[in-house]
């Protein structure tokens, strides 16, 4: 079951935050773009393979993350210009993740480790795109969701395999393996469900 089946059960703790960030004073969007600033710390510590560091800014990426949502919808500031900003965030959140894989030395799996971080940055592409253009093309009637590997998934995954880094490298090639398999499984997914008109 994906995660966004459950995210009803942390409506209690996102009110929470909401209240304690919105005093800040930053808006939503705000938030959201403040997101980028720790992304990027984590890709410099990808760069120089400090793992644990990397993977610490990470989920202080993923937490603001929560944070723009949760202040929006606290402060009465839901906008559709805000989810998209956020989408769009989202997308480059994990695309500098990914550039910054490229550039540490991990160890190969059957086929060189870039092949490997390319396969899985497409398969969240399409998976994504799936979602996108099922909707354009008016294939659904309401957003196209589902699938084994949506982004949250994806991200959690990804930082677990970060963090598991700092002990042996290996275990984040096993992981990017293991992403880069199961995010072209959800684009399929995600297209079969698109070409038999159910969203």
């Amino acid at each position: 079951m994906t995660l966004y089946k459950k995210r009803e059960r942390f409506s209690g703790f996102s009110v929470k935050v909401g209240i304690v960030f919105s005093k800040l004073g930053l808006s939503p969007n705000q938030w959201t773009l403040v997101t980028i600033l720790p992304t990027l710390a984590a890709v410099w510590f990808l760069v120089k393979e400090q793992f644990l560091w990397a993977a610490l800014f990470f989920f202080i990426a993923a937490f603001i993350d929560l944070v723009d949502g949760s202040v929006a919808r606290v402060t009465g500031r839901v906008t559709k210009l805000g989810a998209y900003l956020d989408t769009i965030v989202d997308r480059y959140v994990e695309g500098l993740i990914v550039f910054g894989l490229l550039f540490a030395s991990l160890p190969n799996l059957w086929l060189p480790i870039y092949a490997w971080i390319f396969i899985y940055f497409f398969g969240g592409l399409m998976t994504t795109y799936a979602k996108a253009s099922a909707k354009e093309k008016e294939l659904v009637g309401e957003e196209l969701k589902g699938g084994l590997m949506e982004r949250a998934e994806r991200l959690i995954i990804l930082f677990i395999g970060i963090l598991l880094a700092y002990f042996d490298p290996f275990y984040l090639t096993y992981v990017i393996v293991i992403l880069a398999v199961l995010s072209n499984v959800s684009a399929l997914q995600r297209i079969w469900i698109a070409s038999k008109g159910k969203g």
